[in-house]
C-alpha cells in the first residue's frame, strides 16, 4: 500500500471539507432569503480495501446535498396560513363595514329620532312654517345619511369585487408557476439528485397560494406535485392546469363568483369549495355580512319612510288636502315596484316583480313587515312557484319553503307573476336591499305636512268625568265623507262595579253595548274600508247609570269631520308617537303579530350585530395569525438556517479541511522520502 491511498483520503477529505463549506456559506448567505430550507452535504464512507491484513478505508464521498424539510410541518404551516389569511381578509372588511354605522350624533339613529322629535315644535304649533320646514330639513338629512351609508355599502362590494378578481389572476399566475417547476423538477429527477433550489421555490408558491385558496397537495413518482382546492377541484396536474375565472353572479352584475375555465364554458364552483384563504374570507364577507348590513339598513330605512309617508297619508295638511308622501324610495312616488333579478340560465320568458305593501295593508292581511332579507323564487315549469328565504346566498334551513302564486301577500310585499317560466328557472328577490340607497325626501312645501285630523272630537258640555279623548286613529282620510258622521260615543254601567260598556249613537240609533277595556282603543265600524276610526280615551268619564234615582246620564264624546284643520295637531302628535312605536321587522306567526322595533332600538340592533361580527372576526384573525405563526415557527426550526450553528459549523469545517491539506502535506513529504531513498 503506497503513498497514493494516503494521497486519495487526503483528497476526498478536502472535496468533502470544502463541499461542506461551501454549503455552509449558501446557508449563510440565504438567511434572509423567504422559503429557503437549509442544505446539508450528506457523507458515506467511501467503502474498505482488502488486504492480507484486513479492510483499510478508502476515505469519504460526497453522496447528495439535501434540504432540510420535513412534509408534515410545511403541510401545517399551509393550511394554518391559508386559515389565518381568510379570517384577516374578512376582519379587514367588516372593519370598513362597521364604520358606515355610526353612533352618536353622526348616526342613523339619532338622525332618525330627530326627525320624529322635530314634529313636537309643528305640534305645539301647527300653523308655524318655520316649525314645519325644520321637519323637512330633518327629513332630508335623514334621507341624505341612508342614501350615503347605502352608497358606502356599495363601494365596500365593488372594492371586494376587485380584489377577488385581483386575486383569482394571482392564484392562475402560482398555479402556471407551480406547473413550470414540476417540469423542470421532473426533467432532473433522472439525475438522482434533489433539485433543492427549484424544490423550495415549489413549496415558496404552494403557500403563497395557500393564502389565496386553501389547497391539498399530492406527490408524483416524477417529483412533481398535484395540487387541488378544496374538496378535490385540480387545479394543478402535473406540467397542466385549470384556471380559475371571476365569473359575474347570475343574478347581480356587482358581484363575483368563483368559476373554473373548461372547454365548452365557464363552471361555477360552490362556496363549499372554499375553506380557507383570503377568496374564501372575500367570498364569506360578499355573500353574509355586506348582504345582511345592506338589508337591514334597508328594512330600516322602509320602515321608517313607509310609516310615516302613511301616517301622512291619514292627516291633513294646511291647504285641508289629505297628506302627500314625505319619502320615496326611488324614482317614482308611492310604494316601490321592485323586479325580481332572474338568473342568466334561466330559459323560460316570466317575470316577477314585487310592490311593497303599506303597513296598514300587512296589519289587515296578517302579514309580516318587510324582513331583512333576500328571496329565492323557483319554477317548477308547471305554473307553480316556491318561495325560500336566503341566508348567506343559501336557502335558510330555518325557513320552510313556501308555494306563492300572483298576488301573494308575503313578507311586506305583493307578488306579480306575468310570462311563462321554464322548470328550474329561479329569481332573487330583494326587497330591502336598494331601500336606503335609493331613499329621498319627496316633500319641499312645508305647508303640506299633514298636522290634522280628518276628524275632531268635541267634549259634551255637561260631562262630568275626567274621560279625555287622547288619540284619534283613522283608517283613511276617506273618513271625512263616512255618511254616519257625526257620531257620539257614550259609556254605560254594568252589574260589576268599575266595568263600563259603550255605545255608538248616530242618526240611524244606538249600536250594540261592547265591553270597555281602558287603555284599549275603542274603534267605529266604517261603511267601507277606509272610512272608520278608533279612538283612545283616558281618565275616568261619568256612564249612564239608570238603576239610581235620579238617573244619571253619561258623557258624550261627538266625533265628527274636522271643520278647522289648521288649528288641529292631532296627526302631528301621531307622526310623533312612531318615535317610540315598533315599527321595524313585525312578524305575524300563527295568527299572532310579533311586534317589532323602536327605530332606535333597530339601529341600536344593526350596530350591535355589526359589532359582535367585528369583534369575532378579529378574535378569529388573531387566533388562527397566532396558530400559523406558530406552524411556521416549527417549519422554520426544521428548515431555517440558524446563523449561530451555520458559524459553529464553519469553523468544524474549516478544521477538517486544515486536517485534510495535512494529510495531503504528509502524504506529499512521505512521497518525496520515499523518492530520496530510491535514488542512493
Amino acid at each position: 500500500m503506497g503513498t497514493g491511498a494516503l494521497m486519495s483520503l487526503g483528497v476526498r477529505a478536502m472535496a468533502a471539507s470544502y463541499a461542506q463549506l461551501q454549503t455552509t456559506s449558501n446557508n449563510i448567505t440565504n438567511v434572509n432569503t423567504k422559503g429557503y430550507s437549509r442544505q446539508e452535504v450528506q457523507l458515506a464512507t467511501a467503502g474498505g480495501q482488502h488486504t492480507g491484513a484486513g479492510f483499510f478505508g478508502r476515505g469519504v464521498d460526497v453522496t447528495s446535498v439535501t434540504r432540510a424539510h420535513d412534509e408534515f410541518l410545511t403541510r401545517e404551516a399551509s393550511l394554518s396560513s391559508s386559515l389565518a389569511a381568510a379570517d384577516s381578509a374578512r376582519s379587514e372588511q367588516l372593519l370598513r363595514l362597521e364604520k358606515v354605522f355610526g353612533t352618536g350624533e353622526s348616526g342613523l339613529g339619532y338622525a332618525t329620532h330627530q326627525v320624529f322629535n322635530a314634529f313636537a315644535d309643528v305640534s305645539n304649533k301647527p300653523q308655524d312654517l318655520s316649525s314645519r320646514q325644520v321637519v323637512l330639513s330633518r327629513a332630508g338629512e335623514l334621507a341624505a345619511r341612508f342614501t350615503t351609508a347605502g352608497q358606502q355599502i356599495d363601494d365596500l362590494q365593488a372594492g371586494v369585487t376587485v380584489d377577488l378578481q385581483a386575486s383569482v389572476s394571482q392564484v392562475n399566475d402560482l398555479t402556471r408557476q407551480i406547473a413550470e417547476l414540476n417540469q423542470k423538477i421532473s426533467n432532473v429527477r433522472g439525475t438522482g439528485q434533489p433539485p433543492n433550489d427549484l424544490l423550495d421555490q415549489r413549496d415558496t408558491a404552494i403557500q403563497n397560494l395557500s393564502e389565496l385558496v386553501q389547497v391539498s397537495t399530492i406527490g408524483a413518482d416524477d417529483g412533481s406535485v398535484s395540487v387541488f382546492m378544496g374538496a378535490g377541484q385540480a387545479l394543478v396536474l402535473g406540467n397542466r392546469t385549470t384556471d380559475l375565472v371571476s365569473m359575474r353572479d347570475p343574478y347581480d352584475n356587482s358581484r363575483v363568483v368563483l368559476g373554473i375555465v373548461t372547454e365548452g364554458a365557464n363552471t361555477a364552483l360552490p362556496p363549499s369549495l372554499l375553506a380557507g384563504g383570503s377568496i374564501a374570507g372575500l367570498v364569506r364577507f360578499q355573500s353574509s355580512d355586506i348582504t345582511d348590513a345592506r338589508n337591514l339598513l334597508g328594512q330600516m330605512a322602509l320602515a321608517v319612510g313607509l310609516q310615516i309617508n302613511e301616517q301622512q297619508s291619514l292627516g291633513l295638511d294646511l291647504n285641508g288636502q289629505t297628506g302627500a308622501a314625505m319619502f320615496r324610495f326611488g324614482s317614482a312616488s308611492g310604494l316601490p315596484v321592485l323586479a325580481a333579478l332572474g338568473s342568466s340560465a334561466n330559459g323560460g320568458a316570466a317575470a316577477i316583480s314585487v310592490t311593497l305593501q303599506s303597513p296598514a295593508t300587512l296589519s289587515a292581511a296578517g302579514v309580516s313587515s318587510v324582513q331583512a332579507t333576500d328571496y329565492r323564487i323557483t319554477a317548477d315549469g308547471l305554473g307553480g312557484f316556491e318561495l325560500a328565504r336566503l341566508r348567506g346566498g343559501e336557502i335558510d334551513p330555518d325557513f320552510a319553503a313556501q308555494s306563492v302564486a300572483n298576488g301573494d301577500l308575503v313578507d311586506g310585499f305583493a307578488i306579480s307573476i306575468s310570462g311563462a317560466a321554464g322548470a328550474g328557472d329561479t329569481f332573487l328577490l330583494r326587497p330591502a336591499a336598494a331601500a336606503a340607497r335609493d331613499m329621498r325626501l319627496d316633500l319641499s312645501n312645508p305647508k303640506l305636512i299633514a298636522a290634522a285630523s280628518p276628524l275632531s272630537s268635541t267634549l259634551g258640555t255637561t260631562n262630568a268625568g275626567t274621560g279625555a279623548v287622547t288619540a284619534i286613529a283613522v283608517d283613511g282620510t276617506a273618513v271625512r265623507t263616512n255618511p254616519n258622521l257625526p257620531v257620539t260615543l257614550q259609556f254605560q254601567t254594568t252589574a260589576t262595579p268599575g266595568q263600563y260598556t259603550y255605545t255608538w249613537t248616530n242618526g240611524a240609533g244606538a249600536s250594540a253595548p261592547a265591553a270597555w277595556v281602558p287603555g284599549q282603543p275603542i274603534d267605529y265600524p266604517g261603511t267601507t274600508a277606509s272610512n272608520g276610526f278608533s279612538v283612545q280615551i283616558t281618565g275616568v268619564p261619568v256612564a249612564a247609570d239608570s238603576s239610581v234615582s235620579p238617573a244619571v246620564a253619561s258623557d258624550t264624546f261627538v266625533f265628527g269631520a274636522n271643520a278647522y284643520p289648521n288649528a288641529d295637531n292631532t296627526n302631528a302628535n301621531a307622526l310623533l308617537a312612531l318615535r317610540d312605536n315598533p315599527l321595524v321587522g313585525a312578524i305575524w306567526s300563527g295568527g299572532t303579530l310579533q311586534p317589532g322595533a323602536s327605530v332606535t332600538d333597530a339601529f341600536a340592533g344593526i350596530v350591535a350585530s355589526i359589532g359582535v361580527r367585528v369583534q369575532s372576526a378579529k378574535s378569529a384573525a388573531a387566533l388562527s395569525a397566532g396558530v400559523a405563526a406558530e406552524a411556521e415557527l416549527a417549519r422554520s426550526a426544521k428548515s431555517g438556517v440558524n446563523l449561530d450553528e451555520e458559524a459553529a459549523r464553519l469553523i468544524q469545517y474549516q478544521q477538517t479541511y486544515q486536517a485534510a491539506a495535512k494529510m495531503l502535506q504528509v502524504a506529499q513529504s512521505v512521497f518525496d522520502t520515499l523518492l530520496q531513498t530510491a535514488g542512493r
